[in-house]
């Protein structure tokens, strides 16, 4: 059989050469440090399972994404044996790999429960099943074996999943004393996981249907290396530190209430000032790039969302229509149905395309409780939304403007960026269109992020319904990933909507579509932009720029001159004139992390100077008014603060 590597090279192999083997004849190096293995760039197949034909081979480690979820998900495994021979007749539901680490659902048996004081009994037994190094094995099933195996182990939960792979191939994982219905994508042995530790309980509805049971879900993660779990829990707890749902209430940046209603985060005036500096630096963007802004209601028809396929593909996320005379309206699931209206509205020609339309468009979707999480999963929240409506020829351009003002947006607050070329899988019925414009759509992608030498990765099954996007996933300060921006390519829309525009052959012809979200969600965007600056803001986004501290009642006068030129030049500005020790006042200008504050005593007032304090470094020195307006004026740009550095 033929084996194709990641580097195009290809080299036969006796049919049935496990991955193992293939790795060893490489070097001893990849053989000792491969986790597993993904075929054909999507089944993830373990190492030592033979590979009966020809296929394209990538080897994963515990430096790879894949290769972690192979980690992680044998550990959820790993918890699973160490709860049964702890706890004989829990029964499990499901128990994947996550972004960091992984969970298991689980129903104790009788009345007993589970909390974190359990947690290192644990673990002790983790290590322990550890240490005897049992093997990961995969082996097939007949559907009916497997019913028959949880119907005897009384496990309703396994039984429920089995009743939707009816027809499908049904595999299990062995590991030592444990059996688990699996699709498989696990380590050679548990013997590879060498650091272990459980995280937190929660409450979890069975499939999160609030009518189903309530289990217990387990969170832990494990590696390879114990320096690895201790940089890891030192990280955790500088997020613990920088968390938003602290922070953003303390900064007075947003609230929420529960007379308002959970999810539904309110805008204090602080964070009021915070996204309208941003959206400010967007709308600024767009200006020099040809976007016609709109306004949108925040309800519409239900029948709109039918037409879009919003309603039938995501309903269970949207809260349930209301009848108004005689109709059905919903809260505003997207803005995209209404630009396609706004385009509609008038006749096109090609001469008028490209389109752009832009929007901060609020919209709505239901959460469900369990899964709302301060500022970053909310139920109502606002997209900096716009539609591209281009021609064929237009498209790769229009790709590449929207490309390049995402990056401009990750580079200007200096977060790491990779790319994901999130593309369609071989599942039926989970996407909208015909194969034609999926494949157009796909290809242009994937020419745009090849003629950009984007850093990306293929993630096949993470297309939207209607066609391929394109998502930067950013690294924020302490190395955690988040997926924020999108560009995503649609031929399905203007179908759906009948949208066209006349073509110079005088015929109707339609147009593609680009949706384009650099900041993706202001809510989200902004509760990660809290914790990757711990709510140090740049100068130019910070909330109060600077305060303005007085030693003594002597000062007041000259200080408020002070306040009012900086007032005058647009500057946000704290005078704090109370009658209280200058060490408390820096102390509080400190703790509410205002960029600079401006300390004024009789030496000061004197020599018409301020002496210069800088959040979280202290004293830099003293200047006059004209001196601090020109170093502002530069801090009050984006970017500012890497020229000013500079």
């Amino acid at each position: 059989m033929k084996i194709t590597f990641p580097d195009g090279n290809v080299k036969e192999f006796p049919q049935g050469t496990n991955g193992y083997e293939i790795a060893k004849s490489i070097s001893h190096g990849l053989a000792r440090n491969a986790l597993g293995i993904v075929l054909n760039n999507n089944v993830k197949y373990e190492l030592h399972s033979p590979i009966n034909e020809d296929s394209t081979i990538k080897f994963v480690t515990f430096n790879d994404d894949e290769g972690k979820d192979f980690f992680w998900h044998s550990s959820a495994h790993l918890l699973a044996e160490a709860l049964q021979e702890l706890y004989p007749g829990v029964k499990f539901g499901i128990g994947p790999s996550i972004e960091s680490g992984f969970y298991y659902d689980i129903d104790m048996p009788g009345e007993e429960t589970l909390s974190s004081d359990d947690f290192p009994k644990i673990e002790s037994k983790m290590k322990e099943l550890a240490k005897l190094k049992s093997d990961f094995v995969m082996s097939k099933s007949t559907w009916e074996e497997a019913y028959e195996f949880y119907k005897e182990k009384g496990n309703e939960y396994k039984l429920d999943l089995l009743d939707g792979l009816k027809g499908q191939p049904i595999t299990f994982c062995t590991q030592g004393n444990f059996k688990d219905l699996c699709r498989g994508g696990h380590i050679p042995n548990t013997g590879e996981i060498k650091a272990v530790k459980l995280l937190s309980t929660a409450s979890a509805y069975w499939r999160g249907d609030s009518d189903n049971a309530t289990l217990t879900r387990i969170y832990g993660i494990t590696f390879p290396k114990a320096s690895m779990l201790d940089e890891f829990l030192e990280m955790r707890a500088e997020a613990q530190r920088r968390d938003h749902k602290k922070l953003g209430p303390e900064l007075g940046i947003y609230m929420i209430s529960q007379k308002i209603g959970r999810g539904l985060p309110v805008w204090l005036p602080n964070g009021t000032i915070l996204r309208r500096k941003l959206e400010g630096f967007i709308k600024e963007e767009l200006l020099k790039r040809g976007y016609q802004e709109v306004i949108t209601p925040h309800i519409g028809n239900l029948e709109l969302y039918k037409t879009s396929g919003h309603y039938p593909y995501y309903s269970e996320s949207q809260f349930a229509p209301m009848s108004v005379e005689e109709e059905e309206y919903m809260l505003k699931p997207m803005n995209c149905p209404h630009h396609h209206q706004i385009y509609s509205s008038e006749q096109r020609s090609y001469r008028d395309l490209p389109v752009r339309i832009a929007e901060f468009g609020t919209v709505y979707r239901y959460e469900q409780s369990g899964e709302l999480n301060g500022m970053s999963r909310v139920r109502g929240f606002t997209q900096d939304d716009a539609h591209i409506y281009c021609t064929e020829e237009q498209l790769k351009d229009e790709l590449i403007n929207c490309i390049e003002l995402t990056q401009l947006v990750f580079e200007t607050f200096d977060m790491e960026v990779t790319t994901r070329l999130s593309f369609r899988d071989d599942q039926e019925g989970k996407y909208a269109g015909d194969e034609e414009g999926w494949e157009k759509s796909e290809r242009v992608v994937k020419e745009v992020a090849d003629q950009l030498e984007l850093n990306y990765f293929i993630g096949l099954g993470e297309a939207s319904f209607y066609g391929p996007k394109i998502d930067f996933i950013v690294r924020d300060a302490i190395g955690r990933k988040w997926q924020l921006g999108t560009v995503q390519v649609d031929y399905v829309m203007p179908e759906r909507f009948e949208l066209e525009y006349i073509g110079s052959d005088n015929a109707p012809h339609r147009p593609v579509i680009i949706h384009r979200a650099p900041f993706g969600s202001m809510e989200r965007f902004i509760s990660i932009l809290i914790e990757h600056y711990a709510g140090n803001f740049p100068f130019w986004i910070a909330p109060v720029q600077v305060s303005v501290l007085p030693i003594t009642d002597r000062q007041n006068d000259f200080a408020e001159k002070i306040v009012n030129s900086l007032l005058a030049s647009g500057y946000r500005v704290k005078f704090d004139n109370r009658s209280e020790g200058v060490g408390r006042k820096i102390a509080e200008s400190e703790q509410a992390k205002i960029p600079y504050a401006l300390i004024i005593g009789d030496r000061e007032q004197e020599s018409e100077t301020v002496s210069i304090r800088q959040h979280t470094k202290g004293d830099v020195g003293t200047g006059t008014i004209t001196e601090i307006m020109e170093l502002f004026a530069q801090l009050n740009q984006p970017g500012g603060e890497k020229e000013a550095e500079g």
